[in-house]
């Protein structure tokens, strides 16, 4: 049925939009209480299966990519599709419109999504009302079903990469008191000389500026680990030397996770007459094309920090069993975002379920 539906309405109409139409229709459908249940019981059914990462109670282990729910605005109605957290963002600490449009297009053939949209959200201040509001909701919920909220903050466009420090550090004051756990984005080719910060000497300040002050901020965290969670959300189009470098500092200073990967600018992933497409577009490609390179990258990742670090995979996890094949490689965490376009809200509960009964079978087998 969304096979059709995204046929006849979703695939004529222009990508954001149709973003925007299906979320108002899902936030919508989450106002009315008896909906909601209802919801939750055809999408959501039987994606409880806990599990403790980053000190924190997770009700499954796989989650909602950033770049869905910009504002944080529509939480609680994500979660009814069986998430077990939804990750926030990307917020910068002063409001800003984005890239010019179009900035989202479908590559149906690769099954991907190319993207330029330009951390465009409503800056950090408004974000915190619409999440303290979405945490009451959530707070409502029977605790099981509670999803964790993450939240990615970026680099304000009009900000001088050399006042970046403080640019982080003015969204972490104003949104770690409600984040579960925060993430450091410097990895998205869309704000020009973003991905420049993810050098050593450019990262480290930042990492020092978000941990200080949001230590300074959040007396009592939610997680048992005694501060607010910090993760980096690297490239995959690092090479792999960076990619270790990046490993050290990590280890050294105080992160608690990496996030792999986010968004490529390597046409090469493309096939078809959607390669020539991307070639003459800006912007960075997710979805199927990237999974090869993003498991590549949890690999290294996860070779060179052990059990020392979380980490969360993300790119082109399109069913129960990449998803299996992500958590075999070491990650703690899953996040999906591009497939669920194409195969809809059904999608999450299907590679929960599907993953979490393999891992109770793997467990039962073991025993015997």
């Amino acid at each position: 049925m969304y096979s059709l539906i995204f046929r006849l309405l979703f695939a004529p109409m222009d990508a954001e939009r149709a973003h925007h139409l299906s979320f108002t229709a899902l936030r919508a459908l989450d106002s009315v209480p008896l909906l909601g249940r209802v919801l939750r019981f055809i999408c959501g059914r039987g994606t409880v299966r806990s599990a403790d990462v980053l000190g924190l109670p997770f009700p499954n282990r796989v989650g909602l990519a950033a770049g869905f729910d910009k504002n944080g605005v529509g939480v609680r109605a994500l979660s009814m599709l069986g998430f077990g957290h939804i990750e926030v963002g990307t917020i910068t600490a002063h409001a800003q419109p984005g890239n010019d449009r179009p900035r989202l297009f479908r590559l149906r053939e690769n099954l991907a999504l190319l993207n330029r949209m330009g951390f465009n959200n409503d800056g950090s201040r408004q974000a915190s009302f619409n999440i303290a509001s979405e945490r009451k909701k959530i707070d409502a919920l029977p605790a099981r079903l509670r999803p964790i909220v993450g939240i990615n903050i970026g680099k304000t466009k009009i900000v001088e990469a050399a006042d970046a420090v403080s640019d982080y550090a003015a969204s972490t004051r104003v949104l770690a008191p409600l984040a579960d756990y925060l993430v450091i984005n410097v990895s998205s080719p869309n704000t020009p000389g973003l991905r420049d910060l993810q050098s050593v000497g450019s990262l480290e300040p930042i990492i020092t500026a978000v941990r200080d002050t949001a230590a300074e901020v959040v007396e009592n965290p939610r997680s048992t680990l005694g501060h607010v969670p910090l993760l980096v959300k690297i490239a995959p189009d690092l090479a792999d030397d960076d990619v270790v470098e990046i490993c050290d500092l990590a280890l050294r200073s105080g992160v608690d996770g990496l996030i792999t990967t986010n968004t490529t600018i390597n046409r090469s992933v493309l096939e078809g007459r959607e390669a020539a497409f991307a070639e003459a577009e800006a912007g960075g490609i997710s979805g199927r094309p990237v999974a090869d390179r993003s498991l590549e990258v949890l690999r290294l990742v996860k070779k060179h920090v052990g059990k020392e670090l979380t980490v969360i995979s993300v790119g082109g996890v399109a069913d129960a069993k990449d998803a299996r094949a992500r958590v075999a490689a070491g990650a703690d965490l899953v996040q999906v975002y591009s497939e669920m376009i194409y195969s809809g809200p059904f999608f999450p509960g299907r590679v929960i379920r599907g993953l979490e009964s393999s891992r109770l079978l793997t467990r039962g087998t073991g025993g015997a």
